[in-house]
């Protein structure tokens, strides 16, 4: 798989009182679009916590605002794997309206185990649905 989308329709609750995205939220849609690529790939994290103990954690995010979303558009999310780790993945994701970039930018994800929250190997099962890795 190499880019996964998905789409977002904006809220109102999504919004400031100008009827803009406020800007917290796009890192929202971005968690969503991780969390559906992930299911995509046959992976639910309630099961991956309950039966291999492994959670994930974002350890960092770099973001570009370039262009403001309003309420009631249709968006899409982008979310690919662009580095793996041992116990990590980074992502490379954008919020579009159209082809239209609306912010992008890149996030970790670290591999955590469930209780101890010590970072742990992404499980071998969604490393091997990762491909072409730049």
């Amino acid at each position: 798989m190499r880019e996964f989308h998905w789409p977002v329709r904006v809220y109102y609750e999504d919004t400031d009182s100008g009827g803009v995205v406020y800007y917290a939220n796009y890192l929202k849609f971005m968690e969503r679009a991780r969390t559906e690529w992930l299911r995509s790939l046959g992976f639910e994290q309630d099961r991956l916590a309950g039966e291999l103990g492994v959670i994930f954690a974002v350890t960092e995010v770099d973001l570009r605002y370039l262009r403001p979303a309003r309420f009631n558009e249709a968006l899409t999310v982008s979310a690919r794997v662009i580095e793996r780790g041992r116990a990590s993945l980074r992502f490379a994701q954008a919020v579009r309206r159209g082809e239209e970039i609306l912010c992008e930018g890149h996030v970790r994800i670290a591999s955590l185990d469930a209780t101890s929250f010590r970072p742990r190997a992404v499980p071998q099962g969604i490393l091997e649905e990762i491909v072409d890795v730049d």
